[in-house]
């Protein structure tokens, strides 16, 4: 059974959410502080983590920190409505993704288990599928091709790099940033033209119509998504 750990000081909305995740037959510790969260990760497996930004001594942004530097988890963090900066800075510092106060619960679970498939589909012991298969899309790792309604394309290597890496963080928004730095190796220097020109070709190929695309999502302002719903 699959067991997440909850670390908000709203002692309630804990209670109702491990009472919400039970049906969906998953497990959920809580604890109402970053420190008492991060010793709680010491102690126990857990396969994603949810943690609230406001909270008293050590807040959500620390605790995250300290969080990444230990593991490479799922998490998801509480922001409040219309902060966008808090949205942004933990998206950056390393949160997988972000659910607005107040939410709907079966919204929060759907993510949970979005986010706990990808992490277990990556993270089995023998390291990343041959073959992932999504919504009319087949990725054949080995051989570094796709095949989509368009045909099948064998990718040049920064198109399917960029691609793996999207799909592996499947429903996450990465920042162009992230996708620079991870894909080229390099600081990232604010040009997108490498990016967006990779990013279209690439939903030349994948797409029935890349004007509307399915699978690679643009996040205004932030990046791009691999669509959690194929």
């Amino acid at each position: 059974m699959n067991r997440i750990l909850i670390i908000d000081d709203d002692k309630e909305l804990c209670t109702l959410i491990k009472r919400s995740v039970l049906s969906e037959d998953i497990e959920a510790d809580f604890c109402n502080s970053g420190k008492a969260g991060l010793a709680k990760l010491k102690e126990q497996d857990y396969q994603l983590v949810i943690l609230d930004i406001m909270m008293p001594g050590m807040d959500g942004f620390e605790t995250l920190e300290q969080i990444r530097k230990e593991s490479s988890l799922p998490i998801l963090m509480f922001t409040s409505k219309n902060d966008s900066a808090s949205k942004v800075r933990g998206l950056r510092a390393g949160a997988d993704d972000y659910l607005t106060k107040p939410f709907d619960m079966d919204e929060l679970i759907a993510r949970i288990i979005s986010l706990i498939r990808r992490y277990t589909r990556f993270n089995q012991s023998e390291g990343t599928p041959k073959q992932l298969e999504f919504d009319g899309l087949k990725i054949d790792v080995d051989n570094r091709a796709i095949t989509t309604v368009n045909g099948t394309f064998e990718l040049p290597p920064k198109e399917f790099d960029v691609l793996l890496l999207l799909v592996k963080y499947q429903g996450k928004i990465l920042t162009k940033q992230r996708i620079y730095e991870e894909v080229w190796g390099e600081e990232y220097c604010y040009d997108d033209s490498n990016i967006m020109a990779i990013i279209s070709r690439l939903r030349k190929k994948l797409e029935k119509n890349s004007g509307t695309p399915k699978y690679i999502q643009t996040i205004k302002g932030i990046g791009y998504r691999f669509n959690k719903e194929v």
